[in-house]
């Protein structure tokens, strides 16, 4: 079918309007990213200051989480966190992250329980063969972080009651400081001895040896609680800000081929303008002629 002027404008005007979405989405998903690299940012002094909380409770009566039991054994059900997307234009955000979580799986015991949070995630695990159990709706700020790892803790816990041999795994996207985004998981529980023997060579920034205040192992507790909730709102946060960079490439590449396809139609509109010019001049240079041979 042969183009018309008619036809090349309308193409024009649609790649046009294509192009103000295309740069409406870039600048969401950039202004995204910063509120949840911010975030990351500011959890890192929160979590120093647990850290060091930990560090006074393990050395102020020689105390260990991990046990020799929770070390040699067999669990008996794995639950696995994975942070996905629930929006599209993400690229392979997704599919990358399920094929490195079910590598790592591979290598653990027991049953294992997978919990999706975002949409499209819980789509994509189920004709990877791992149908999740729970789903949980991708935050869409800052303050719906909460909320959610609220609820994965207390989903957590409940199932932590349920099964005496338990393991928690987080799967995430994690930002590289060059751009793009590597898969990381966590283990969270039980907590790792490696982690534990960080923890204790810590240094105290003060020549104040510390204290603490009331029953050390209920101090314990609450910190390790709120480990917990740092560790999972950090991989949560992080994940959204891959999303959103993931989604910021792909609006870059669309913006670049609509570049193209815009100058592709703006050459063909001018050529064929400039032609049906020529061929009414013609006409009309052809039609003086003949009225010159007339006379």
């Amino acid at each position: 079918m042969r183009d018309t002027l008619e036809s090349l404008k309308r193409r024009k005007q649609s790649a046009g309007e294509l192009a103000s979405v295309v740069r409406t989405m870039k600048a969401m998903a950039a202004s995204n990213i910063s509120q949840y690299e911010m975030a990351v940012q500011s959890l890192r002094d929160y979590y120093l200051t647990i850290s060091l909380g930990l560090n006074a409770c393990f050395n102020n009566k020689r105390l260990s989480i991990v046990s020799s039991d929770a070390i040699k054994m067999n669990t008996h059900l794995t639950v696995t966190v994975i942070f996905g997307s629930d929006q599209g234009l993400v690229g392979t955000f997704n599919d990358i992250l399920i094929t490195f979580t079910k590598n790592t799986l591979q290598k653990i015991q027991g049953h294992k329980d997978t919990w999706a949070v975002g949409e499209r995630l819980n789509s994509r695990l189920k004709d990877s063969g791992l149908s999740p159990t729970l789903l949980f709706h991708v935050p869409n700020s800052v303050t719906a972080i909460t909320p959610l790892v609220n609820e994965i803790l207390i989903k957590s816990e409940e199932s932590r009651k349920k099964n005496q041999l338990y393991n928690l795994y987080i799967f995430y996207n994690s930002p590289l400081k060059g751009g793009g985004y590597a898969q990381k998981s966590q283990q969270l529980f039980p907590l790792d001895k490696n982690w534990e023997l960080e923890i204790k060579k810590l240094k105290w920034r003060s020549n104040n040896l510390p204290q603490v205040i009331g029953n050390t192992e209920s101090t314990l507790d609450a910190l390790i609680r709120e480990y917990l909730f740092v560790s999972i709102y950090k991989a949560c946060a992080e994940s959204l800000a891959s999303e959103n960079a993931s989604r910021l490439e792909a609006m870059q590449r669309a913006e670049k081929n609509i570049d193209e396809i815009s100058d592709d139609l703006n050459l063909s509109y001018n050529r064929l303008r400039q032609s049906t010019i020529d061929e009414e001049l013609f006409d009309v240079v052809a039609g003086f002629e003949a009225l010159k041979k007339k006379s």
